[in-house]
């Protein structure tokens, strides 16, 4: 999944190549920046920007900045070419840019506009312009005062439109950690993020199921164990805290992926029956083979399920029991609000549920 961060030259230079190396670490590959925040005073843009260029690129992050007209200005550039030549290659345009100028900088940038407040006339007149939108994307504000931020099913509704244009949709969650001020009181997009902001790995996956394609952090920072979280998510899975019963340990060896056709009823693991090709797993006369199946239990194909046998799965709903499956173990509780989420194809990961 594509991660992002945010960096504001207010924190200084320290604190976000510090915030650079945890990104870089945790295999995130997007960061965002503005160069026009009105708190942001006494900043030296040419020393301040040239260094935090530097420290993402040498990190492989790409840089969204947030730029207006007076940008050039700011860095002590004379055209936006300079701007590529300092490595800047996605610029967020807010205001001030005619079509004609926009297309003309997407051949030479990304160019990132503002997913929540574009229009039809705009999207017209860029294509009336020549516009390639596959050299576009669409990101969607965060929102610093509280109950100004949009709705899931808003930011849902936005992003099919534009995705179907051709262009890549972003948006932000709420850190949990360094809130940015003045109001300190997290930067989502979804105002109902605001309200739970230890929720980031869920927020985040709400968001990609929205149809966003990238997901920042907007706030300073996030806790360690959402860098964790970061990073399993920046390679395409999401850990799963669980326990399973002796024997069967095995499928902790591999992450595993839903099937790209997922079910509304259980997450099929595409690797598991390969993971099982050298094993007979038996019919279960340990477990409790009489009740239901719940949502959260891990379960696999015995064999009598012939050619299935090996497979398993994750309810996601209470089903009826079945002979032909063992129950092998269960998802912790405070994980299983992340089972709606693994589908079409993201991997999850079987780690103790007293694990890290």
């Amino acid at each position: 999944m594509k991660t992002g961060i945010s960096l504001y030259f207010s924190n200084g230079v320290e604190k976000n190549e510090a915030m650079i190396r945890k990104a870089q670490k945790a295999g995130i590959r997007y960061a965002f920046t503005s160069m026009h925040i009105p708190e942001e005073t006494g900043i030296d843009y040419k020393r301040d920007a040239r260094k935090l260029l530097e420290q993402c690129r040498d990190a492989g992050i790409n840089l969204i900045v947030d730029v207006s007209p007076v940008t050039l200005e700011k860095l002590g550039c004379t055209s936006f070419d300079e701007l590529l030549s300092l490595g800047i290659t996605y610029i967020r345009l807010d205001f001030g840019f005619t079509a004609e100028k926009t297309v003309e900088l997407s051949e030479k940038f990304h160019i990132v506009f503002n997913a929540s407040t574009i229009s039809q006339e705009d999207i017209q007149n860029w294509a009336a312009a020549g516009a390639d939108f596959t050299r576009f994307a669409a990101c969607h504000n965060y929102y610093p005062k509280p109950y100004t931020g949009l709705s899931l099913d808003r930011v849902k509704e936005m992003n099919q439109r534009l995705k179907i244009l051709g262009f890549t949709t972003m948006a932000f969650v709420p850190g949990n950690a360094g809130l940015r001020g003045p109001l300190c009181e997290g930067l989502p997009t979804v105002e109902e993020h605001r309200f739970s902001r230890d929720e980031v790995l869920l927020h985040m996956l709400e968001l990609y199921q929205a149809d966003s394609d990238i997901v920042l952090v907007g706030d300073n920072d996030v806790t360690e164990e959402v860098w964790t979280q970061l990073a399993a998510l920046s390679k395409g899975y999401v850990t799963l805290h669980a326990d399973i019963r002796p024997g069967y340990e095995f499928e902790r060896a591999i992450i595993h992926h839903d099937r790209p056709d997922s079910s509304e009823y259980v997450i099929r693991s595409q690797e598991s029956r390969f993971n099982c090709r050298d094993r007979v797993i038996a019919a279960d006369t340990a477990g409790d083979i009489s009740g239901q199946r719940l949502a959260g239990n891990i379960c696999i194909a015995n064999e009598a399920y012939l050619r299935y046998m090996g497979e398993l799965e994750i309810s996601r709903v209470d089903m009826p029991s079945d002979p032909r499956v063992n129950v092998i173990g269960q998802v912790d509780g405070k994980d299983r609000k992340y089972l709606p989420y693994i589908r079409e194809g993201l991997g999850f990961y079987l780690c103790p549920a007293d694990g890290q």
